[in-house]
């Protein structure tokens, strides 16, 4: 008998939700519909595209950047950015490389070490947001310009050239090359073992947001601070543990290149932060927090793969391609904002 009053006088949380708005609730959804469309289009343009190399050349970029897409989109779910994401695989490439090439450092114990240096910055990055209170913006790009001058400044320093080299001449390279830079063959194409850490990345994610209740803080705390405070959900903690989420996948993705390249370049990952950021929108995260998702930003890193190679096996000039990652990041927000103020409306 309440519910019954409660539906007619149009109570949301007894009201029934049809299949067609619990679909429109999908963050990802916007991203797959233009993942079809973007795939549909570059298929009709070039044959080469569709082609199990094609495939494998456009999957390469959208593996790196989907890995690092899964940690910002999460954070972002949280509420915050990180400016510093970027620089920060630079910073654990070049970190990994001066201590094994110029210091001899055993490759393990250097690696172990450059991560905890991407661990720490994490969590320097969360500890300063929550205890300060002042913008995530403000403090990550504070780091970011730290991390860029110490990047150049570091790496001058000790090798008088701006990169580190030789990185395949260190003890252990054949096993990290098999962990970080194998490649698989497919249709007699080469794909690289990091689609498969992106693929492993997307599905943890998924499984943290949508099946555990550290997931649950994510979103509360994302979506409404005072709320989750008042309901007992570790809000520091989980600011930064997000922050060092970022951190984790900026050391993965950064020994990643250096493994495959055999060197690194001091400005490496300057700029990338942005390219995260628009990968998480156009998979459905809003900037303003408490919505999205690990599949849609992986799918928003796939569009970004298959937009890059896309235009070259098109034979278009490849600078167009920053013009259709600015148009595609517009399209998504306002479809994002349409789809859920649509599917707010379908719920009263």
């Amino acid at each position: 008998m309440t519910a019954a009053v409660a539906t007619e006088a149009g109570d949301e949380r007894v009201a029934r939700v049809g299949p067609l708005t619990r679909l429109l609730l999908k963050p990802e959804l916007g991203a797959l519909l233009g993942a079809v469309l973007v795939f549909a289009f570059f298929a009709l343009l070039s044959g080469v595209f569709r082609s199990a190399s094609g495939v494998a050349n456009w999957l390469d970029p959208a593996s790196t950047l989907g890995i690092m897409a899964v940690a910002v989109a999460l954070l972002m779910i949280g509420g915050h950015f990180d400016l510093s994401a970027g620089v920060q695989t630079g910073t654990a490439a070049i970190t990994s490389g001066i201590l094994t090439t110029y210091y001899g450092v055993n490759t393990w114990a250097a690696l172990a070490l450059s991560l905890l240096l991407c661990l720490a910055i994490g969590f320097v990055n969360g500890y300063l947001v929550v205890r300060t209170k002042l913008p995530s913006f403000i403090i990550t790009l504070g780091t970011f310009l730290m991390l860029q001058g110490l990047n150049l400044g570091v790496t001058k320093l000790v090798t008088n050239t701006v990169q580190v080299n030789n990185f395949d001449k260190i003890q252990g390279y054949g096993v990290l090359k098999a962990i970080f830079a194998s490649e698989i063959t497919i249709g007699g194409a080469p794909f690289q073992i990091a689609i498969v850490w992106w693929v492993v990345a997307t599905v943890i994610g998924s499984w943290v947001l949508l099946r555990t209740r550290f997931g649950n803080w994510i979103f509360a705390v994302g979506g409404d601070l005072t709320a989750a405070r008042n309901v007992g959900v570790p809000v520091q903690r989980t600011t930064i543990a997000l922050f060092m989420t970022t951190s984790f996948a900026a050391w993965f993705v950064g020994t990643t290149q250096i493994v495959r390249l055999t060197s690194i370049q001091a400005q490496a990952g300057f700029g990338q932060e942005l390219i995260y950021i628009v990968a998480a929108v156009i998979g459905g995260c809003l900037l303003t927090g408490g919505f999205g998702s690990a599949i849609g930003a992986s799918i928003g890193a796939l569009i970004f793969g298959m937009t890059s190679q896309g235009i070259v096996y098109a034979g278009w000039d490849a600078d167009w391609f920053k013009f259709f990652l600015g148009a595609m990041l517009l399209l998504a927000v306002l479809a994002n904002q349409y789809i859920r103020r649509f599917a707010e409306q379908s719920r009263r």
